[in-house]
């Protein structure tokens, strides 16, 4: 059971042959954000991840469910889904030419034993120097509206990243090397998950 309704993420599981059902978790982020303040990047992909499993986990008996939430870290600040089109445009204008740490938080609950397991991965970007021009265009598509960090890898944006140093599923929002080592720690094997 995957507690998000990220396309990319029920994509890149659909693409590892992995069975599995989406549900949106309803959890309110800011305020969960605003109650617990966390104080990194880490914790918070961390904490939103795991309160996303938790809030679906009663309905799901007998099943492993997986919260996941992203954050890009960059130049001291955490800045999640932008939103507005403003807002995009400053941070791609502040990002162009540097680089940043995208945090994926991953939480695994199997509900059959309650046991449970977080992982966050972090992987370093690097963003091409864009013209104003270039970021407006990229804005305008609405693509970097509601995703962490305003950028795809895997997407149109995936041509704006000019390298990264680490997992590359973990940029996307779900890494694989890590849902297969939080199976395994959960007592189950990653291979079973395939359809």
């Amino acid at each position: 059971m995957l507690a998000s309704t990220s396309p990319a993420r029920r994509k890149l599981l659909s693409e590892a042959g992995i069975e599995f059902l989406t549900i949106a978790p309803g959890v309110d982020e800011e305020a969960l954000v605003a109650e617990l303040n966390p104080q990194s990047a880490t914790e918070l992909t961390g904490l939103l991840a795991k309160a996303k499993a938790e809030a679906v986990v009663a309905e799901f008996p007998n099943s492993l469910v997986l919260g996941c939430d992203s954050a890009l870290e960059f130049a001291g600040e955490i800045l999640g889904k932008p939103l507005k089109p403003e807002l995009a445009i400053e941070r791609w204008k502040s990002m162009r030419g540097q680089s940043g740490w995208l945090h994926s938080g991953h939480h695994l609950i199997d509900t059959a034993t309650l046991k449970a397991v977080t992982l966050v991965t972090q992987t370093k970007v690097h963003f091409a120097s864009l013209s104003d021009g270039q970021i407006q265009r990229y804005v305008a598509t609405g693509e970097p509206l509601n995703v962490a960090g305003a950028f795809t890898i895997d997407g149109i944006g995936g041509a704006f990243i000019e390298r990264i140093e680490g997992d590359y599923h973990t940029v996307v929002g779900l890494s694989l090397v890590g849902l297969r080592s939080m199976v395994t720690d959960l007592g189950h094997d990653y291979q079973d998950l395939w359809r």
